[in-house]
Parts: structure tokens; C-alpha cells; sequence
């Protein structure tokens, strides 16, 4: 299984980026079953989630929330976030995990800098 993370940039404050992550070696089954998550670690601190979608549920980190949103494509075995509305707390490499079928899988990491 690999996770190919892409999309990341810099833009200025109150931009849009689009990030991807695109997956193989997961049959449609399992993705459509998993746990996908976006996760973010600014420079000195501790990775953190971001916003996160299960079959049946969406989660997003407070400070993102009406800014965010996360989505997938089944039939591309791809998982997306959208970020709107973006600030300069936002700036960090940003990474996708995968659980399915009991594993976690984790993407590079994808930078996005957001200037004032």
C-alpha cells in the first residue's frame, strides 16, 4: 500500500489549497470501509489531526471547522481536503493515514505556508 500525498503550496492568508492523497494497493472494498485522516505538524510541535472521515462520520480539529472540509473518491482511492479560507496557524506539512484492515498507512507529508 502506498499513500502519494500532493496539492501543497504557498498562498497568502484567506487562500485555498486542494490536497490529495492518492492510494494504491487497496482494493475498493477497503477503502470504501476505512478510516482516512489529515493530519498536520507545524515546525516544534507535535502532529496533530486535522479533520478525519470514516464511512459513517466526519471529524474536524475545532480550528479548522467551516473552513475544512475532507472527502474522498471511492473509485479513485483518493482522500481530499479542501482548505478554505486559509491563515498563517494553518502553515505545516500536512499528511494522510489510512486504516484499513487493522493497518495504518501514513503519506509524505505535503508543505503549505500561508503568509500574512
Amino acid at each position: 500500500v502506498q499513500l502519494q500525498a500532493s496539492g501543497g503550496g504557498s498562498v497568502q492568508a484567506g487562500g485555498s489549497l486542494k490536497l490529495s492523497c492518492a492510494t494504491s494497493g487497496i482494493i475498493w472494498s477497503s477503502f470504501s470501509a476505512g478510516r482516512m485522516g489529515w493530519y498536520r505538524q507545524a515546525p516544534g510541535q507535535q502532529r496533530e489531526l486535522v479533520a478525519e472521515l470514516t464511512s459513517s462520520s466526519t471529524n474536524y480539529q475545532d480550528s479548522v471547522k467551516g473552513r475544512f472540509t475532507i472527502s474522498k473518491n471511492n473509485a479513485k482511492r483518493t482522500v481530499y481536503l479542501q482548505m478554505n479560507s486559509l491563515e498563517p496557524e494553518d502553515t505545516a506539512v500536512y499528511y494522510c493515514k489510512i486504516d484499513v484492515n487493522s493497518r495504518t498507512y501514513w503519506g509524505q507529508g505535503t508543505l503549505v505556508t500561508v503568509s500574512s
